[in-house]
């Protein structure tokens, strides 16, 4: 009688275990697909960030516009303002810091509490880095001066002869490779603005990045350029953070906030909306 009692206990206290074991580890729905959060174990009034009361945010510069616009004191922009969203919903203040985009998914320390720069969650990337969830599914864009012969390109086989460039370590350089698989190697550039001063002197035919970057270089900084498409790749975007950082389910928790009351979808109505209705390259 005693052993069965004895039994009855510890199978209990198992189970307890069991329950909460697996309570601890489950993960929460992406807002866009990917990232590397797991549970909503985070306090969202009491974040662990590395300054009290402040939410250190890097990005680089120069940021473009729509994801940025104004003053690095005081983006705001589709990713400024969701980062500011984000602070002001756990009840701290928004301070910037410059990270240069192949700096940021390095190992090791961070300078910040998490980069937004539209940085594409992949493995590779998941290896080094921690990510919250998806924010915002990107497609890849071509940009390319008017009169160009690539301009009236419309498969993948249409761009293969032609010479491509993009910036070093963005998915856009790894779609070049692997997707497109051009006859020449693409030239590689330190920043997109290196990329755009390369397609203006005519060192390349089109640059490859992201399609809302390459709408908003036509409208307002290439004259003479033309978007030729985007390809259908839905890479999402995430926050960037230190290896365990904790802070990035607190972060999780908020995105989801901000995606189920519609505030991420109005702020993409609001800064990214002319910027998506771009001609698709097909296979």
């Amino acid at each position: 009688m005693r052993f069965r009692r004895l039994l009855a206990v510890l199978t209990a206290g198992v189970l307890l275990f069991a329950a909460c074991a697996e309570e601890k580890t489950g993960t929460d729905n992406n807002a866009s697909g990917g990232g590397s959060g797991e549970t909503e174990t985070c306090d969202t009034a009491a974040p662990p960030v590395m300054t009290d009361g402040v939410l250190t945010v890097g990005t680089d510069r120069p940021a473009y516009p729509p994801w940025f616009d104004g003053s690095p004191k005081d983006y705001s922009g589709f990713e400024g303002d969701l980062a500011k969203e984000i602070a002001t919903r756990m009840d701290l203040d928004i301070k910037w810091v410059v990270e240069p985009f192949n700096k940021s998914y390095a190992p090791g320390a961070k300078d910040y509490d998490f980069d937004i720069n539209q940085i594409s969650i992949t493995p590779a990337r998941e290896e080094a880095v921690d990510f919250s969830d998806g924010y915002f599914n990107n497609n890849q864009g071509f940009l390319a001066l008017e009169g160009n012969d690539i301009a009236s390109a419309t498969t993948v086989e249409e761009l293969k002869d032609f010479q491509l460039g993009a910036q070093v370590g963005t998915t856009s350089l790894a779609f070049i490779n692997e997707v497109i698989q051009p006859t020449a190697q693409p030239k590689v550039f330190d920043t997109t603005n290196d990329v755009k001063s390369a397609l203006e002197a005519g060192q390349i035919d089109a640059l490859v990045t992201d399609v809302v970057t390459t709408v908003y270089l036509r409208d307002f900084e290439f004259d003479g350029s033309t978007v030729i498409g985007q390809y259908p790749t839905e890479e999402p975007f995430g926050m960037l953070f230190e290896t365990d950082n904790p802070l990035v389910d607190c972060v999780n928790q908020v995105l989801a906030e901000t995606l189920e009351d519609g505030t991420l979808q109005g702020l993409q109505d609001q800064w990214l909306q002319d910027y998506l209705g771009v001609t698709t390259i097909t296979d």
